[in-house]
């Protein structure tokens, strides 16, 4: 019995210590330690819905097809011409019918495309599974990259959800200066398409007359500067690189100390811009991220190494965010915002001071009526019922979860949930008693009978919170931690820490008292 006395009283006693020691810079909102990260809803933010053009990533998909079939032609001295795609696919002529066996044995090996020939002339289209699976893949590619530049950002636990077909719900807590909130949307919305292309030196004096479409019928794009809208450059429309090889991206400064962004490639892509380059010296190479061109440098020697520079008119601010949005990774298709809420911080204020009133109301009325009504035993389930609570919000903080309003219901609903537990133990104990049992026996059997119904109890309901944290967003998010949380420290403090202090009283408990700690006729218990 010692030993189940200190080994129970010792697990209760950590548990208050642990609760008070991680719950009080929350309590008292001080600058150190560990916090809980308050929700939209509690302390204001912003809410944003955007919408996925999942078209643009379908035609991106194609022109990154077209991109490798120009790469696969020139490093397999494959010669072809007219190499030209659109949102319908792509086309190009074999000049060489030598070559049809190796490049046929190349388009075979590309995945969700269908490949046709007539007199060498070639035509390729995406299958309809691949333009539903590009479709729902850049969705959510979409989110994971918004979520990786926002956490990069230095937000708190922003909520970045797919809802729907194609739109993304977005949730930043904190934001509370127009200055933050531009810079949040303007880095959720930078597709930061990194592409390297050639530039047309051959029709490039003609740049000038020609249109767009005239320029595409040279195989060729029309793109503008981003110092100047009346400086434009005609390139070749199929990219010799685009952002997937892009590594790393890191901000620095160049010799005239501006703000620059050196970059870096992975190993397939360092090896297609050596090679480009070589083959290429004397010619132009422009740097287009975002449509438009940042520069266009002449290539004076073969470029090895895999690195380059973006230099422009950058803060270090801006700098720093494209250096974000490219090492996230670029969205494979743009978004467009379709709502935008601005949620006032005195409207979390409200909501914190209205949940905190019904968690001290119901804690004291809950405390109350078991005090009432089961005397001493229920003097020790309010003692754990209070340190239940202190786990909750040492853990929560711990962990840096985030509490919403629909989180501090599940506090609230908690406190009545974890009282459960001590209802159940307490009327099987009395039960015992009425039986005849001594006290210490009908305590032994009380927690004894009552571990299995409270634990299948508390098991179904953990599961009905796994499931709402797996498939909820946001707000249910919140509650279902709130509630896991509180329904395995409940089981804890009811089942372990009461225990743990009847077994401190045991020697005090006898049928002479029984009523004092049970609330039943000393009768009974003889």
């Amino acid at each position: 019995m010692n030993s189940n006395i200190s080994f129970r009283l010792l697990i209760f006693i950590a548990a208050l210590v642990f609760g008070v020691a991680f719950s009080l810079p929350t309590l008292l909102n001080t600058q150190k330690g560990a916090k809980i990260n308050l929700g939209l809803d509690l302390q204001g933010g912003l809410y944003l819905l955007l919408g996925v053009k999942t078209d643009e990533a379908v035609t991106n998909r194609i022109k990154s097809i077209a991109s490798s079939v120009s790469v696969f032609a020139e490093t397999s001295d494959t010669l072809i011409d007219a190499l030209e795609f659109d949102e319908a696919g792509i086309s190009f002529t074999l000049i060489d019918d030598r070559a049809k066996p190796r490049l046929d044995k190349y388009l075979k090996e590309i995945k969700g495309v269908v490949s046709q020939e007539n007199s060498l002339r070639y035509q390729m289209h995406l299958t309809d599974g691949e333009v539903s699976l590009v479709k729902n893949s850049s969705v959510l590619q979409a989110v994971e990259t918004i979520r990786n530049r926002l956490d990069q950002f230095g937000l708190s636990e922003p909520t970045v959800a797919k809802q729907g077909e194609d739109q993304i719900l977005v949730e930043l807590p904190g934001i509370k200066t127009d200055e933050d909130e531009q810079r949040a949307r303007n880095l959720i919305a930078q597709a930061a398409h990194l592409q390297m292309m050639a530039v047309d030196e051959q029709n490039i004096d003609k740049v000038a007359q020609l249109t767009q479409h005239q320029a595409r019928a040279l195989g060729s794009v029309i793109v503008e500067s981003v110092y100047d809208r009346n400086e434009r450059y005609l390139l070749k429309q199929i990219p010799i690189l685009d952002g997937e090889h892009l590594s790393d991206a890191r901000v620095g400064t160049d010799q005239n100390n501006r703000a620059v962004i050196y970059f870096t490639l992975d190993s397939i892509g360092a090896q297609i811009f050596g090679n480009f380059s070589g083959r290429n010296i004397g010619k132009r190479l422009a740097i287009v991220l975002d449509g438009k061109v940042y520069s266009a440098p002449v290539i004076r020697e073969r470029i090895g190494g895999g690195s380059g520079q973006i230099s422009g008119s950058f803060s270090k601010q801006e700098a720093i965010d494209l250096a974000i949005a490219l090492r996230s990774g670029a969205l494979s298709a743009g978004v467009e915002m379709q709502e935008k809420r601005s949620v006032g911080p005195s409207l979390g204020e409200e909501s914190i001071k209205a949940s905190a009133a019904a968690l001290i109301a119901g804690f004291l009325l809950v405390a109350g009526f078991m005090i009432v009504y089961y005397r001493t035993s229920g003097l020790i389930s309010v003692a754990a019922l209070f340190t239940n609570l202190f786990m909750i919000v040492a853990i929560m903080a711990l962990f840096g979860a985030t509490l919403t309003l629909p989180g501090m219901v599940g506090i609230v609903l908690t406190i009545g949930m974890a009282v459960d537990a001590n209802v159940l133990i307490n009327e099987r104990i009395k039960e015992h008693l009425r039986e005849g049992k001594s006290a210490l026996k009908a305590i032994e059997m009380g927690y004894d009978n009552a571990f299995n119904a409270i634990l299948d109890a508390n098991l179904t309901t953990l599961i009905a919170a796994i499931a709402l944290y797996a498939y909820g967003t946001g707000p249910i998010k919140g509650f279902a931690i709130t509630l896991s949380v509180g329904i395995l420290c409940s089981m804890l403090t009811a089942i372990v820490g009461t225990r743990g202090i009847f077994d401190l009283l045991s020697s005090r408990i006898n049928a002479n008292n029984i009523g004092f700690y049970f609330s039943v006729p000393k009768r009974s218990a003889q």
